[in-house]
């Protein structure tokens, strides 16, 4: 790098050159030997100067070239150079800023798949009901259809768009609670409430299943959380074990509390999990065999989102003799 190009660089050589040329001619007049050494000294500080400023210069120009080849899509820069003085700081800096970027680019880039395989994902849950949906409507277009036929397609049309209404429903939440744009009220929540709300929108499936619910509450256990999120979230559980609890089978919801948590525990006489599915059956859109053939895949991993935001966490293990059980603590300290 041509040195001289620097404004500054220029004003004070420059200076330097003038102040010599002055002390020079001054000198004249008293020691004309003086003079001389005087000239020499200013034109060797001048050249230390001029060499260490080329050499600093020259070094800024490779940061700068380490930092072009960065931008343009370099995966390594190597920063070693610069072991002393204020361009060591400055590319330790840039080195940290360099690491920080990559890991952001990741981030991002890792984001993006997901959402792309969440919306192929989405649009393969989709598709089937919305098939289903237009050859029935087709079906409904019949003349020769008798009033029970029709009254049973509009049952099933009414029953795959309430299914495709909750996916959209529950992704959106669970999008909203990943993005943290949810803020989370805290307030007491009764445990006995809190179950009985979410037993509520399952009461009529769990009768036409002919489904007992035991509910064993030891006390009057309390914690706080949002009790509207944390209905949801145990509606979803308490979903799961009901859709593979069979016709006549029993769905256990026990509680118990002490120091640190209170715990939820749900218990259903299902068949129970693959062990091979149990550590992964919270991740979204998963569906393994027999197990989640009915459902989307999103139900369990929005309610433990939603417990671990508030100080909880839930695990799931399979039950003797058989069956699935979910156990839910809610921390009275943070963890």
């Amino acid at each position: 790098m041509n040195i001289t190009r620097s404004p500054e660089i220029r004003k004070t050589v420059i200076c330097q050159v003038c102040a010599a040329v002055i002390g020079f001619v001054g000198c004249l007049f008293f020691s004309v030997p003086a003079a001389f050494v005087l000239i020499g000294v200013s034109a060797a500080v001048i050249f230390i100067q001029l060499y260490s400023l080329s050499k600093r210069q020259n070094k800024l120009s490779m940061l700068c070239d380490e930092i072009d080849r960065i931008l343009h899509g370099a995966d390594t820069a190597d920063f070693g150079e610069y072991r002393e003085g204020e361009l060591s700081i400055l590319s330790a800096e840039i080195q940290k800023m360099t690491v920080r970027l990559r890991e952001q680019n990741s981030a991002l880039y890792r984001d993006k798949q997901f959402m792309k395989e969440a919306l192929e994902d989405m649009s393969h849950q989709l598709r089937t009901p919305l098939t289903t949906v237009m050859l029935v409507l087709g079906m409904l277009r019949e003349p020769e259809l008798s009033r029970q036929q029709r009254a049973e397609h509009i049952q099933e049309l009414h029953r795959l768009l309430s299914r495709m209404q909750w996916m959209l429903e529950t992704l959106l939440s669970l999008s909203r609670l990943e993005a943290g744009a949810v803020e989370f009220k805290t307030e007491d929540i009764h445990v006995e409430k809190l179950i009985g709300a979410a037993l509520e929108p399952l009461s009529i499936a769990i009768e036409l299943k002919n489904i007992t619910v035991h509910t064993e509450i030891e006390g009057s256990p309390v914690f706080r959380g949002d009790i509207q999120y944390l209905t949801e979230a145990v509606v979803n559980i308490l979903k799961n074990c009901m859709e593979h609890t069979p016709d006549g089978g029993v769905i256990t919801v026990s509680v118990a509390e002490n120091g640190l948590y209170t715990e939820i525990t749900v218990t259903d006489s299902g068949s129970g999990i693959p062990e091979q599915e149990l550590l992964h059956i919270f991740e979204r859109f998963y569906r393994g065999s027999e197990f989640s053939k009915n459902g989307y895949g999103i139900g369990l991993s929005f309610a433990q989102k939603i417990i671990s935001s508030q100080n909880g966490s839930i695990q799931v293990r399979n039950a003797k003799p058989h069956g699935a059980e979910f156990e839910i603590r809610m921390y009275k300290t943070v963890v």
